[in-house]
């Protein structure tokens, strides 16, 4: 059993759970300890299959309006994608829930198998046509528009005029990318391979989409504390597999650099150590600008102990990554986010203050008190999720990075079920905690709202 050093300042139950690298499964593991629940983990294996089944029978209303060749059987009705997709995300959120529950009574199954089920499933909806969002479409368009040479932070997908703008949902057509540096790289490598094939582009996109999450699901088995959680929590977790691998979305990305820089964070203490955990947190916020928020949670123990020997090269090395990845795009990469940033979406308790803002106080009102008040009902939110039960104690930052990522999810005026991925992966190296099945609840909720591949809900 190899030990991670955990941050200066914690001890106690972390020190000797949180981290800690076994080299091999052992007996122990192999072995559960309470019964598996055979009902829990039919649903979960149930609802993945079903969403692969309404993937590959595209195109219908839950995926985008072509079909993968990889995986491929006759297109569904649009009712019938619906009762489906809505079957499968209920099927999904049970049998998450119900293995939690196991996990907390003591079951523990096999990381290994757990982790291999996941591949099988991420290779299943890698091969299917994107399921759930229509945001596959768009990064392609954006890549397409890199790789002919052109700017996708002024150029917009309506501009291609060929297949790929076709593929785009209407309400992205005119918006240039909102995405960072890192992401623009990874879709236009996927279209200088793709060509004018929309649909190979995309498959890459897929691939490497899938490969990223399997990476990540792998480094958190290895070094949490409770392998068989993490593994439940991400690598096995059939909700995230549909909306990530499935959807095929960026945030994957995002939690892949996230989990690396804290599993280094809390084996190198040095200046060295924290130059590469800079670069890392800085190439996240390159993929998604929402990222700053780990690199605020990670860093904030530094600040209150005031480590200036650690924060100091850790905050050099982000900014200068930062600055090597936007120089040569320009800082009027940043300028899409400042539309996005004024989105609400549904559901959302700021739709009551936008509602105001059209019947009682003036539309710029109402948007000036929403940009205002949601960053402090974010920390409001973080500083509740902050004090809940777990076994990590205060101050560790693994905990207030998933507390203010999780209060964003809350929070933001704009949330997709698909950025909770950048709690979830934190969440999964924390002891078991009461907020667990809140982030579920989230999730699901999130879910049924915007798992509709870019078209409206229809019955």
């Amino acid at each position: 059993m190899l030990s991670i050093p955990t941050t200066a300042g914690t001890s106690g139950r972390l020190g000797a759970g949180l981290l800690r690298l076994p080299v091999d499964d052992g007996a122990a593991l192999a072995t559960p300890l309470t019964a598996t629940p055979t009902l829990s983990v039919a649903l979960s294996v149930a609802g993945v299959l079903l969403m692969v089944f309404i993937a590959a029978a595209a195109p219908n209303n839950h995926t985008l309006d072509a079909a993968m060749p990889l995986l491929h059987l006759p297109a569904l009705s649009g009712p019938a994608s619906t009762y489906l997709i809505l079957a499968a995300i209920a099927a999904q959120g049970a049998g998450l829930i119900g293995m939690l529950h196991a996990a907390g009574r003591g079951w523990q199954p096999a990381p290994r198998r757990l982790f291999g089920a996941g591949a099988v499933a991420a290779a299943l909806l890698a091969a299917a046509t994107p399921i759930g969002s229509a945001d596959m479409a768009s990064y392609a368009a954006y890549g397409r528009i890199a790789s002919l040479g052109l700017d996708p932070y002024q150029f917009v997908p309506a501009q291609l005029g060929d297949r790929y703008a076709h593929l785009v949902s209407s309400s992205w057509t005119q918006t240039p990318s909102v995405y960072g540096p890192v992401a623009t790289f990874v879709q236009r490598l996927a279209a200088d391979i793709g060509g004018d094939r929309v649909m190979a582009t995309i498959w890459v996109l897929m691939a490497a989409n899938a490969a990223v999450y399997l990476v990540t699901g792998l480094i958190l088995v290895r070094a949490a504390a409770d392998r068989s959680r993490a593994a439940i929590l991400w690598a096995a977790n059939p909700l995230l597999l549909g909306l990530l691998v499935g959807g095929g979305h960026l945030d994957t990305y995002v939690a892949f650099f996230a989990v690396c820089a804290t599993v280094l964070a809390a084996r190198r203490q040095d200046w060295r150590g924290e130059l590469l955990i800079g670069a890392l947190l800085g190439l996240a916020c390159g993929v998604k600008i929402s990222a700053a928020l780990l690199v605020v949670g990670l860093s904030w123990p530094l600040l209150s102990a005031r480590r200036w020997d650690r924060l100091l090269p850790r905050a050099l090395a982000c900014l200068a990554t930062l600055a090597l990845l936007y120089v040569p795009v320009g800082v009027h990469a940043l300028a899409p986010l400042s539309d996005a940033s004024r989105l609400v979406s549904a559901p959302s308790m700021w739709q009551l203050v936008q509602l105001a803002g059209h019947t009682v106080i003036a539309p710029a009102t109402a948007t000036a008190v929403i940009s205002l008040a949601w960053p402090l009902v974010m920390l409001l939110a973080a500083r509740f999720f902050l004090r809940r039960d777990t076994d990590a104690p205060r101050g560790e930052p693994v905990r207030n990075a998933n507390a203010l990522a999780f209060g964003w999810n809350v929070a933001a005026p704009w949330c997709m079920p698909w950025y909770t991925a950048m709690t979830w992966p934190l969440m999964a190296l924390l002891p078991r905690a009461r907020t667990d099945y809140a982030l579920v609840g989230l999730t699901l909720a999130l879910t049924f709202a915007h798992n509709t591949g870019g078209h409206p809900w229809s019955w």
